[in-house]
């Protein structure tokens, strides 16, 4: 059996053998010289109450030193307190201090998916905010899966968390009333929920979508496939998406686009569609790019693209949204709108904090321009 496999590898390393049981009368045998002598039993921490014995004092008298009231102490009392509390070098519990009152000064940050490039970045930007004031970041990954979102909203309550900065996946559910019934603040980022009271975060979808397309059309490729994670009611896709469509009716018909809906076991699908459609538009006498929604969906273009041995830049231009460690290599490299993920971090943060230490005011939208990075991926016949 496993577990008495493990106690019999414990005893047997033992230095000083484990005498057999012995009448009580009867001395137990002391290891030989240089053997390791078994280890004191640990100290017990010091309670409040060991505290109040030592001074002489009651526990409240205790509690009033520990809260700065020694104004109401005579000074010899505080002294007795201060003077037993160096010797029994007792340290209040922090949790226990803050849980008195009601503040544990740990924040919640639930990210619709930890390993996407985006949620990494704005846990940094929200880690240095808490860091700066004092507070402790606490991560739940949703994992796609709307069953965790429930699971994170309750745990605000069960391990006292004092707010939640939130990229939402079930944006269905109104999971987060109860939280904001208990006086729980809630910041969503990225995602909106509409119904909901409470600050926003977010990148600028519509001017993310404006500088890429932009910079395509400058660069003569006018045959563009938006490459997304299904949009569903994410509402960031759906605001590039539809500032994506808008950009196309604009420019029609001088520049041409479609959408195509990515998923994570679609790899196969995603290589033949863009090998159709590229070779449709070349026929057509046209320059197709893509442009690829987020992190996510960049590299399932760019790995489709080098499965089909192609070169971003020269059978297909290619621009996505983020900038990602990765981008510089693949290829030429692969230009980019870069969301200011860490400022979101920060932002979304600074919101919660204030919103914890009592800002009443309307919920705020707070919105962050991007910024293009060009590479190898979109350059122009003449370049």
């Amino acid at each position: 059996m496993r577990f008495g496999a493990t106690i019999a590898t414990v005893t047997t390393t033992l230095d000083c053998p484990v005498p057999k049981p012995a009448p009580t009368a009867t001395p137990s045998r002391p290891c030989p010289p240089g053997a390791a002598k078994p280890a004191a039993p640990a100290k017990a921490r010091a309670t409040i109450a060991d505290v109040a014995l030592a001074a002489q004092v009651s526990k409240a008298t205790v509690s009033r030193y520990l809260n700065g009231r020694t104004d109401i102490l005579t000074p010899d009392m505080a002294k007795r307190v201060q003077e037993a509390i160096a010797s029994l070098q007792y340290r209040p519990s922090p949790m226990a201090q803050a849980l008195k009152h009601g503040r544990t000064r740990l924040i919640g940050l639930a990210v619709a998916d930890v390993t996407n490039p985006f949620s990494v970045a704005v846990l940094q930007g929200a880690e240095k905010a808490c860091q700066a004031a004092g507070y402790l970041l606490v991560l739940f990954n949703l994992g796609n899966e709307a069953g965790r979102e429930r699971d994170a909203m309750h745990a605000l309550s069960a391990y006292q968390l004092d707010g939640m900065i939130l990229n939402r996946v079930d944006t269905s559910a109104q999971l987060w009333q109860d939280a904001q019934l208990h006086g729980k603040p809630i910041v969503l980022v990225d995602r909106f929920q509409e119904g909901m009271d409470a600050d926003f975060v977010t990148v600028d979808n519509p001017g993310v979508v404006q500088i890429a397309m932009d910079h395509l059309q400058q660069q003569g490729f006018d045959e563009v496939l938006l490459v997304t994670e299904p949009i569903a009611d994410v509402s960031s896709r759906t605001a590039r998406q539809q500032a994506f469509a808008r950009y196309i009716q604009s420019q029609a018909p001088t520049m041409q686009g479609s959408v195509w809906e990515s998923t994570a076991d679609g790899a196969s699908a995603l290589q033949q569609h863009l090998q159709h459609w590229q070779q449709q538009a070349q026929q057509a006498g046209r320059r197709p790019a893509v442009l690829a929604g987020n992190a996510v969906a960049s590299l399932r273009v760019a790995t489709a693209v080098h499965a089909l041995g192609w070169v971003p830049g020269r059978e297909l231009g290619i621009i996505g949204v983020d900038e990602t460690d990765w981008a510089a290599l693949v290829g030429p490299g692969l230009s980019t709108v870069a969301q200011p993920t860490d400022a979101l971090g920060q932002a979304a943060a600074t919101c919660l904090i204030e919103r914890i230490q009592g800002l009443q005011s309307p919920a705020r939208t707070v919105e962050l321009p991007g910024t293009i990075i060009v590479r190898g991926s979109t350059k122009s016949p003449s370049n």
